[in-house]
């Protein structure tokens, strides 16, 4: 599990822990707890479930919702349940490794700076330290893609992690053909058999990558 990943499943069970602490007040028949202490708690869930999911996700538009409902001086119990309900929800899928919006930004950054690097490797005429800013971008990039997709993919190799994204339909069309001469490229930069590789090998390397990470990251 990534420190990213990490880091929102804690804030997740902070946040249901504070929720089933929000005091209640009033009568068994009539209970309700203060607004302020409500939204507080209210706001810091939303903002945890837009970052791991999207402004446009479903957990995140039914959690706003429900939250806009609850607008009065004091919240009834039927309206923080509804709350709660909607951000066990969302909690749910992350507690079960689903794609983390926040994960995917980060790692995109990340590799975008290490393509950032290959090119301006590559227009120094040093396509040897290119191919290995590249490739392992890319390498890094198919199996966080194949881990989003509930794929096995720890310690296999890229050739094992293209196979298995082919079998599940995940990569097609033009992008199909393109990714199996990467494993190949790939093995040569890592084990750096240089003689067999060329600066538009690199250059491919590069144009996949750049266009996969548009696609999903």
């Amino acid at each position: 599990m990534t420190k990213v990943s990490e880091a929102i499943k804690a804030r997740f069970e902070q946040l249901a822990a504070d929720a089933a602490r929000i005091p209640m007040k009033g009568d068994r028949e009539d209970p309700w707890t203060d607004a302020p202490e409500f939204h507080a708690w209210a706001s810091s869930a939303l903002n945890i479930v837009e970052a791991a999911f999207g402004k446009e996700s479903p957990h995140t538009i039914r959690l706003e919702a429900i939250v806009k409902i609850a607008t009065n001086g004091y919240v009834t119990l039927s309206q923080l349940n509804a709350c709660r309900g909607a951000f066990t929800g969302a909690k749910n899928d992350v507690d079960g490794d689903y794609v983390f919006r926040v994960e995917a930004q980060v790692a995109g950054e990340v590799f975008g700076d290490f393509l950032s690097l290959a090119k301006a490797a590559l227009a120094e005429g040093r396509h040897e330290v290119a191919a290995v800013l590249a490739c392992a971008a890319l390498d890094d990039a198919l199996k966080r893609f194949a881990h989003a997709n509930r794929l096995d993919v720890e310690g296999k190799s890229m050739d094992e992690v293209v196979s298995g994204l082919k079998s599940k339909g995940l990569i097609g069309g033009a992008q199909k053909g393109l990714l199996s001469a990467m494993p190949k490229i790939r093995n040569y930069a890592m084990h750096a058999d240089w003689t067999k590789l060329t600066p538009q090998d690199v250059g491919s390397v590069i144009g996949f990558t750049e266009q996969f990470l548009l696609a999903n990251f």
